[in-house]
């Protein structure tokens, strides 16, 4: 049995039931199953290759880039895009997730007749339908904020390009940028101007760093202060201490690291030292499509392999509101609609010590 799915349905259920807030959810890698197959079929796609859309069980992690290869596919045009935007704020809501902050490469696509700003306009229209549509009963459409990624394939020109348009769309939820992609390509110094640039207009950064070992190019991002980081799975003991040291939130996933080899084992994931370090940690999905998990999973994983309890599980959901793109007011109000819930469920609980200060009042 693979160490993603050992822990007991109790643990998942209270999980299920917890209010909790996604960082990282890539668009393109939370798409359903169901409707890529849906897609592939209408797109006339190989018997081979929708056999392998149908295929059950975890992915492995060349299967996992071979399914994004599919999803380039049949992702083509504005109205797909849209789709599936607002099927992933649906499956959000059944997860009982109350904020996120989607992710999302714009790309241009002149064969389709898609451009960057129009393929943003689609997701943003996705945002739209699903908040005049119908919603769960005892819930109201989560909160979410759009983070346009710049792609570790792009030149220096390029990610301006995307800072620009986050910055021309910033009032229609688009709230941050962040770095991705293959984490071997590209220098951080390229990218530097357009993020220093979108600080500059007030757009949150979050980067994707130390998936591979770099510690020259980390050590870089860690000096650049973004709000957040992701991933962070290859540091040095001093690269370690450094990012305790400066307090900035790490999103991390644990389904995807391990399928994605970064990790040994779920338990040897670098989780357990931030967390007993007090250093602020949200855990996010990265692709809950492509991994087949979902957030209540990601929170399950963690209460089995490193033991945590459903007090400890409570705490890390509402710790997770200080760490989102929100205003302060915002972010108060969060954290007290979540307080709420769980307040129906067990008493108040109480934050473990933390050498960061974690307030609701923008200190």
């Amino acid at each position: 049995m693979s160490d993603l799915s050992l822990y007991t349905q109790k643990q998942l259920a209270f999980c299920q039931a917890l209010p909790k807030v996604e960082l990282h959810a890539h668009l393109n890698g939370s798409i359903r199953e169901s409707t890529i197959r849906e897609l592939g079929h209408s797109r006339g796609l190989s018997a081979e290759t929708l056999a392998f859309l149908s295929k059950p069980g975890t992915r492995s992690l060349p299967e996992a880039f071979k399914l994004f290869a599919v999803i380039h596919t049949v992702t083509t045009s504005h109205a797909v895009i849209t789709r599936i935007t607002q099927e992933v704020l649906e499956d959000c809501a059944k997860d009982n997730i109350v904020h996120l902050e989607l992710r999302t490469t714009p790309k241009a696509r002149p064969e389709h007749g898609i451009t960057k700003e129009s393929y943003c306009k689609a997701v943003l229209l996705g945002l739209e339908h699903y908040r005049s549509g119908p919603h769960l009963a005892g819930h109201g459409p989560i909160s979410m904020g759009l983070i346009l990624s710049i792609d570790r394939r792009e030149t220096a020109a390029q990610a301006q390009e995307t800072v620009d348009l986050a910055i021309k769309l910033g009032q229609l939820q688009v709230v941050g940028i962040d770095l991705s992609g293959d984490p071997t390509l590209g220098s951080w110094e390229d990218w530097l101007p357009a993020f220093t640039k979108a600080r500059r207009h007030g757009l949150k950064i979050t980067l994707h760093a130390a998936e591979v070992y770099a510690p020259t190019e980390t050590q870089q991002m860690l000096q650049f202060q973004p709000d957040r980081l992701g991933h962070m799975c290859c540091l040095s003991p001093a690269l370690q201490q450094q990012l305790f040291a400066s307090c900035i939130p790490v999103e991390l996933c644990l389904s995807s690291n391990f399928i994605t080899a970064s990790v040994k084992a779920v338990p040897d994931h670098h989780f357990l030292p931030f967390y007993q370090a007090g250093h602020p940690v949200v855990l996010c999905t990265d692709d809950q499509g492509v991994f087949q998990t979902s957030l209540s999973k990601e929170y399950a994983i963690a209460a089995y392999a490193f033991g945590l309890s459903e007090d400890d599980l409570c705490d890390l959901a509402i710790r997770s509101v200080q760490t989102t793109f929100l205003s302060a007011n915002r972010k108060a109000e969060l954290a007290a609609l979540m307080q709420k819930q769980l307040d129906q469920k067990r008493p108040p609980v109480s934050c473990p010590t933390s050498h960061c200060h974690i307030s609701f009042d923008g200190k």
